[in-house]
């Protein structure tokens, strides 16, 4: 059987490459191509492909937004013209990173390693010495955010959440006109989320100091924040001295 095979970039000249270099795999079927990361994510859902070439930047959804969509992603070769997302990439699991532009040669590598990972037992292991790399970089800070939201995907834009709040294995996330599940810590929100905006008050919350109205004293050494939209938040005692020193108080 052949391996059944997306490519999912908004360039029509990089689509076009990735099919001519193909040409030379004929155990490798192409069953579609989309130009932006909506179309991608829901073909990946309905055709359940075994291989994906993804661009990282696009329209509408980003490659790894579209990643963090999927319950069982398959496998994915990256394909991009920048270089400061492969560390990223490979803590996401990516069997190649192409950097564009890319040679022949250098594509053929990238299937050679999806060829032997298809005869591998599914495993999830993931590449130590990239997270290792990871941790030890800066944090790239969200600008959006994407879920799931039954049968359709929510963007928001980082600039519209409110406060984040603990739940489980998930975050809830708070907009003035919706409150959304995603499957995230708090540390994760908490390190990926710009500190010059967002603030962690209390184990449970994390504010954007844009919605606050005021802070208040709620019992001796307890504190509460409260949001301009009338929604009260506890505070911790750390989270509190944080907060009234960032907005010089």
């Amino acid at each position: 059987m052949k391996i059944k095979t997306l490519i999912i970039d908004d360039e029509q000249p990089a689509r076009d490459l990735i099919k001519h270099y193909l040409k030379q795999y004929p155990e490798i079927g192409i069953c579609g191509e989309f130009q932006d990361g909506f179309s991608g994510a829901k073909a990946i859902q309905e055709m359940k492909p075994d291989l994906v070439f993804l661009d990282v930047q696009m329209p509408k959804l980003t490659g790894f937004e579209l990643l963090e969509l999927l319950e069982d992603p398959p496998l994915i070769i990256f394909s991009t013209a920048f270089d400061q997302f492969a560390i990223r990439a490979f803590e996401m699991s990516a069997v190649d990173y192409l950097l564009k532009p890319y040679s022949s040669d250098r594509f053929g590598q990238a299937v050679q390693k999806v060829m032997a990972k298809l005869q591998e037992k599914p495993t999830k292991e993931t590449n130590v010495q990239a997270v290792l790399s990871a941790m030890e970089e800066k944090p790239e800070l969200l600008q959006r955010i994407a879920v799931k939201n039954r049968h359709k995907i929510d963007v928001i834009p980082v600039s519209e959440i409110q406060f984040v709040e603990a739940a489980d294995d998930y975050v809830m996330i708070h907009t003035a006109d919706k409150n959304v599940l995603k499957e995230k810590t708090m540390k994760y929100m908490e390190t990926h989320l710009d500190p010059e905006q967002f603030i962690r008050i209390h184990r449970s919350y994390i504010v954007h100091v844009n919605f606050i109205a005021r802070l208040e004293l709620y019992e001796k050494e307890s504190y509460v924040v409260v949001l301009k939209n009338g929604k009260i938040l506890k505070a911790s005692l750390t989270g509190y001295k944080v907060l009234k020193q960032m907005l010089k108080l």
